[in-house]
């Protein structure tokens, strides 16, 4: 039988060799590199695109460089859809996505692209910040991490004829994005019978006259160089198009808990500054298109404008309970209406 100093020379050499596994293993994580794969729709070089960068090089920084991104700009990853294939099988582990990105895997965030539902910027911001926790969640139960809001801003039609009213709609070839139920709904109840199409196909078959029409943001119709083939843009808006930055648990819940509290931290800080960018390059965007030749049709007046809001109650009923709750949709509008009658009693 062994003596029992033996015995103790024994445990104490364990514990020696535990001590210093778990010391090489700490060490090894602290030092290893992780490198998130992103693929994004935006072009190089444009706003979106220039965030990605400063963003990823402050969480460089403030990593050590032990967390970094690998981005895939300009639809080389694919259209949105893509783009969530290869995240699921993780060839990609994050995206930039717009709501139809967005609403492939989350349908009911398309609460927040519903037609004419915000009358300013100031009731989009409300919403977006009342209603992150609850986006946040609910993203995290389908297998992401909302990192922030991007948001591509006012959705225009920019088109071959003036469009005021929706009767001027008779006979236009607009684009519709393939996949997307909402522009469906919307153009359905404008009474357009629209041609559905990916993303990289609308430039082309704008110039083969496929379409003479398409909507977006004013910043997304010169980054895609759209406007190079449209007339005229309708200054009213019809929605304000939703974007987000999302990240899959999978790779997340991988992370360090200091590495995942940097990329949160540095989200929270950062996502509101490209709200701010998005936003002035919308408005760059219409001076520039304007100053290119393209007219800008006003707001259609109150007897043109009353069945553009009509078409707006219908899309917002008609999407009950199938993409988002009925409950859901009235604690939005609930929440607006709280907001709308706090900002009168300010101005008054």
């Amino acid at each position: 039988m062994p003596s029992k100093n033996f015995r103790k020379k024994i445990i104490s050499f364990f514990f020696v060799i535990l001590f210093l596994a778990n010391f090489g293993l700490a060490k090894n994580s602290a030092g290893k590199e992780y490198i998130i794969k992103y693929a994004t729709l935006a072009p190089e070089g444009t706003t979106w695109m220039n965030f990605m960068r400063e963003f990823d090089k402050e969480v460089r920084a403030k990593s050590n460089n032990r967390l970094k991104f690998k981005i895939y700009p300009g639809g080389i990853s694919g259209d949105e859809k893509d783009v969530i294939r290869k995240i699921r099988i993780g060839q990609r582990h994050s995206g930039g996505f717009t709501g139809v990105g967005m609403g492939m895997i989350l349908p009911e965030v398309r609460a927040l692209d519903l037609p004419f539902l915000f009358n300013n910027q100031e009731e989009v911001d409300y919403i977006y910040s009342a209603f992150f926790d609850y986006f946040f969640d609910a993203f995290n139960k389908k297998g992401y991490t909302l990192l922030g809001w991007a948001e591509v801003g006012p959705v225009h039609i920019f088109s071959n004829k003036p469009i005021a009213t929706i009767k001027d709609m008779a006979g236009v070839k607009m684009w519709k994005w393939e996949g997307d139920p909402m522009a469906e709904e919307m153009l359905k109840a404008l009474g357009i019978s629209p041609y559905s199409l990916s993303i990289a196909d609308v430039l082309m078959s704008l110039q083969r006259g496929l379409i003479d029409a398409v909507y977006g943001s004013p910043y997304a119709a010169i980054s895609m160089q759209w406007f190079t083939r449209i007339k005229y843009i309708s200054m009213y808006p019809i929605a304000n198009a939703s974007g987000s930055v999302l990240i899959s648990n999978r790779f997340f819940n991988k992370l360090p808990q200091d590495l995942q509290k940097i990329l949160l931290n540095v989200s929270e800080k950062k996502f509101p500054q490209l709200i701010s960018l998005t936003r002035k390059a919308n408005n760059d965007s219409i001076k520039a298109m304007e100053k290119a030749g393209i007219v800008l049709v006003g707001k259609p007046a109150d007897k043109d404008l009353k069945p553009f809001l009509r078409a707006g109650e219908t899309v917002r009923n008609n999407l009950v309970n199938k993409l988002y709750s009925k409950e859901l949709l009235e604690k939005i509008n609930s929440s607006l209406h709280s907001f709308r009658t706090k900002q009168a009693v300010v101005s008054d």
